[in-house]
């Protein structure tokens, strides 16, 4: 099985996972030049970009720790674009989540940076 065929399966159970929490989720995979965003969501006034993280086993360490400050920058640009693409004012409340798989495992991290 290929990584992008792994990793939309896994993108599927989270957006599944995030909905059954309240979250609407709006887009998935969206890119930009500047990196792609796992998937979109809203809940309740908020618009949440989320990152997914899937690891088999703990050999590459957790998840949720895959997530460093140069992937947070990306993920921050790649927001900028959406909001500017989507027209949406300055002042939109937005944060990162980040969603976390391992094996069977899901954990999110709300506002996690």
């Amino acid at each position: 099985m290929n990584r992008r065929k792994v990793g939309a399966d896994y993108e599927g159970l989270a957006a599944a996972f995030l909905e059954s929490q309240g979250y609407e989720i709006l887009e998935r995979n969206f890119y930009t030049r500047r990196g792609e965003i796992d998937l979109v969501a809203r809940e309740g006034s908020a618009l949440v970009f989320v990152e997914v993280k899937y690891r088999s086993d703990l050999r590459l360490g957790e998840p949720l720790e895959a997530v460093g400050p140069r992937k947070q920058e990306r993920l921050r640009g790649a927001a900028a674009y959406y909001l500017m693409k989507k027209r949406l004012p300055e002042d939109t409340s937005c944060r990162f989540d980040v969603v976390g798989i391992l094996e069977k495992e899901i954990r999110l991290v709300r506002d996690a940076f």
